[in-house]
């Protein structure tokens, strides 16, 4: 199948690696920021392959790892309400909040349920007047142009019992945290591809200059990350630090106008708690006043609502590349796809579920 197979191809790979081998020479620690692609890495064995100088470190690329515990003990909160029919991705459902998930709150009898678009939950809304429908609007700007397009639809409609709880992030402000940190040791980003094509990349080119770091948005088929590693590797080994599209078939300098139009339209930007991390400023996206009565915090008053990660947990020092997830002591130990202590356990994109899943450095 076209942008499938070709991309998945073992000659091209084969190639793709043997001039990675060729260019490096010196020892270079890349992030893949996304953790769709962090899955693939290590599902096809991608660092494995790489010269022993090449390190991948995995970012904080994965929406439902970085959601702060507060955000979940509020969306418990909320879904345990009589009056409220509450809606998520799926992948929500199983994040361990300080004592229960949503899997939980929908067996004590809450109305939890899984969606496949935000514009699902307002038709829930739409055709439940007499019920309160709550969306979990998470993730980075993948998801930020539907998500305002569902309050921008409620708006327009005057469809009064929709609301979202937002735990929307965005990359750039991640990547100047990362490279900010004392301890840093990232020399090179792979870029989220599906961000790019909403945003573009043209917000990359200040990080890349201030911070002198190639920055390469790449796909997550195999080839993909090959060509964007290769291209990251390229510009170290001769100092050169610039933003160089390796997904051209699906992302522009520009960006989807139209999807950053709506985001702007409904959002705002302010600063946004990231699990495991802390406080980023200027990292998210927060409803605009004109559409604060969508805004399900304020809507069922949960904003006081505080939690404490278990102390065993390193994932937020996983989601800064500072450790692997198979050095986090409680690793395959206290710490399961069965009994997650944190969220990159559980995410079909943590890190830590893709060392689990996939065996690596540990017998099950």
């Amino acid at each position: 199948m076209k942008y499938i197979d070709e991309y998945r191809d073992p000659q091209l790979a084969r190639n793709l690696l043997a001039a990675i081998h060729r260019v490096t020479t010196r020892p270079w620690t890349i992030m893949e920021i996304c953790g769709g692609q962090t899955h693939s890495i290590i599902r096809n064995g991608i660092d494995q392959l790489l010269p022993d100088a090449i390190e991948l470190v995995h970012g904080p690329g994965c929406p439902v790892c970085v959601t702060p515990l507060e955000s979940i003990e509020r969306a418990l909160a909320i879904a345990a309400e009589k009056e409220v029919i509450f809606t998520s991705f799926g992948d929500m459902l199983r994040v361990p909040g300080s004592s229960r998930d949503l899997f939980m709150v929908r067996s004590e009898g809450g109305d939890v349920r899984i969606v496949f678009s935000p514009l699902d939950a307002l038709q829930i809304a739409r055709d439940n007047p007499q019920k309160e429908v709550v969306f979990f609007a998470v993730g980075f700007e993948t998801t930020a142009p539907a998500n305002a397009m569902a309050v921008w639809q409620a708006a327009r409609e005057g469809v009064e019992n929709f609301s979202v709880l937002v735990s929307q992030v965005m990359v750039p402000p991640a990547m100047r945290a990362i490279l900010s940190s004392p301890g840093n040791r990232v020399q090179g980003f792979l870029a989220a591809g599906h961000v790019c094509a909403v945003m573009g990349y043209e917000e990359y080119e200040p990080v890349a200059q201030e911070f002198h770091v190639p920055i390469v948005p790449t796909g997550f088929e195999p080839v993909d990350l090959l060509a964007g590693i290769l291209a990251t590797v390229e510009q170290l080994e001769v100092g050169r630090a610039e933003v160089v599209n390796r997904y051209a078939r699906v992302v522009s300098r520009e960006g989807n106008r139209a999807a950053t139009e709506i985001i702007r339209n409904v959002f705002e930007v302010i600063d946004r708690q990231w699990r495991g991390i802390g406080m980023i400023p200027a990292s998210g996206f927060g409803l605009r006043d004109a559409y604060a009565r969508f805004d399900a915090e304020k809507k069922f008053n949960v904003s006081h609502i505080c939690a404490s990660e278990s102390p065993l947990c390193m994932s937020g020092r996983v989601l800064q590349g500072a450790l692997k997830p198979d050095g986090c002591p409680a690793f395959a130990k206290e710490c399961t796809p069965e009994h997650p202590l944190g969220a990159t356990m559980v995410s079909s994109e943590g890190a830590c579920a893709a060392y689990y899943n996939y065996h690596r450095n540990f017998t099950p």
